[in-house]
């Protein structure tokens, strides 16, 4: 099939770089969104989000004429849902935007047309929700038009760079439509694209984020035990690692993101009597930031009522400016919820907004008065930090480290009290 217009619905971090990837291969790209001040944003061609190498992209195909953006949808060959897949206070996936996503297709939807979903999903969401969305048209799946998932694989910082190399999963509601897909996505994927069915192809996403989410969460009861046993947790993973078939992941605060974090609830919600490892590993990262908070009042004392509490790094991974589900960002209103007086930096998300919270614009602002700071994040200015720096800047004589980014000598022959997750003091 041959794609001259497509138009891909949600402009976040999956749909505006995919959009300025096909826009920047000659093929005319209608973004859709529904908040505003995105529209508005791009329209002014500023970019709402930090990717490196994003701006130049996106200024370079609206440029050229064939990135055009709104808030509704248009005619297309072929339409790409990428809008996001959060849960419910309950774990339950939230599909309320694909639906909204899928429903505003209908009127535009003909024959010979392709939509791929490429929103996170649980099981069956390809088959069982969205094509009968789609048929409410009058036409026939699979006959009319063609159906087909694709999960986005990135690693956010090195999202064109993925877009482009990683291999690519198309599955189809029918062979036919699987082929669709990889016709598409030929534009501009270099990676292997293979095909199979809608349902694997959901399957395999939820099954990618979950080994992570899972390794991850051995990793932060190892450094639970560690505590107790008054090892360093990280010196025995290093060793550990020598072992030629083991790999164990770095602790931490504990897991965030829009993938690791929310995926496998999607399948504990799918199918709750299989799934009791992978409810246990959710479980375990999604307390790791109480873990936390209790080493926090080991080192300055449990009564945390108007404690000053520096924290450093709010994003859930280094050098992204991604908030989404960050374990920083529920310790900092666990810490709040104990009647500490929280301030917080993060370099990647100066204007950030979050109720509840006091971002401020500077490392020496947010370190001025504190008692204790908490690397929470190892972003790569921080690793730079100068402690002889820092000692004159602030009051602090505590330092705990969740990450192990900071070189810990050096800071203590500056005069800091340096405390690690996963090492007792």
């Amino acid at each position: 099939m041959n794609f001259d217009k497509i138009c891909i619905l949600g402009l976040g971090y999956i749909g505006l770089p995919t959009a300025s990837m096909f826009a920047t291969n000659g093929i005319k790209v209608h973004g859709v969104d529904v908040d505003a001040n995105i529209i508005e944003t791009l329209q002014a061609g500023r970019i709402h989000i930090h990717e490196p190498g994003l701006g130049e992209i996106v200024q370079k195909a609206i440029r050229s004429g064939n990135l055009s953006v709104s808030n509704t949808p248009r005619p297309s060959d072929a339409f790409i849902i990428a809008v996001p897949t959060p849960f419910h206070n309950d774990k339950c996936a939230d599909m309320s935007a694909v639906i909204s996503a899928t429903e505003a297709i209908v009127p535009h939807l003909r024959k010979g047309n392709l939509v791929v979903l490429e929103s996170t999903s649980p099981p069956l969401t390809t088959a069982e929700l969205v094509t009968p969305i789609l048929e409410k048209s009058g036409l026939q799946a699979g006959e009319d038009f063609f159906v087909a998932y694709s999960p986005e694989r990135v690693l956010p910082g090195q999202i064109l760079r993925e877009l482009i190399e990683n291999d690519r999963v198309i599955g189809g509601i029918n062979p036919e439509s699987a082929q669709a897909g990889c016709d598409l996505y030929t534009v501009f994927v270099k990676g292997e694209i293979v095909k199979t069915t809608a349902t694997t192809a959901e399957m395999i996403k939820l099954m990618e984020n979950t080994y992570r989410d899972v390794n991850i969460a051995i990793a932060n009861e190892f450094s639970r035990l560690a505590d107790r046993f008054r090892i360093d947790i990280w010196e025995a993973i290093s060793l550990a690692n020598r072992h030629p078939r083991v790999k164990i992941l770095a602790p931490g605060p504990g897991v965030g993101g829009h993938c690791i974090s929310v995926d496998p609830w999607f399948l504990v919600e799918a199918a709750p009597d299989l799934t009791p490892l992978i409810l246990q590993a959710r479980k375990t990262n999604d307390t790791q930031p109480h873990f936390v908070m209790s080493l926090v009042k080991r080192a300055i004392g449990k009564d945390l009522q108007a404690k000053k509490i520096a924290l450093l790094g709010l994003s859930y991974k280094p050098d992204v400016d991604d908030l989404r589900e960050s374990p920083a960002v529920e310790l900092a209103h666990l810490l709040i919820g104990e009647g500490a007086n929280v301030k917080c930096f993060e370099p990647y998300a100066l204007e950030g907004n979050i109720p509840g919270l006091e971002i401020l614009p500077s490392v020496e602002a947010a370190i001025f008065d504190a008692e204790i700071i908490i690397f929470l994040v190892n972003h790569s200015q921080f690793r730079k930090i100068s402690p002889e720096k820092i000692i004159t800047l602030t009051k602090a004589r505590t330092v705990l480290d969740t990450v192990n980014g900071l070189e810990h000598s050096t800071w203590e022959k500056a005069g800091f009290k340096v405390h690690r997750l996963g090492v007792n003091f």
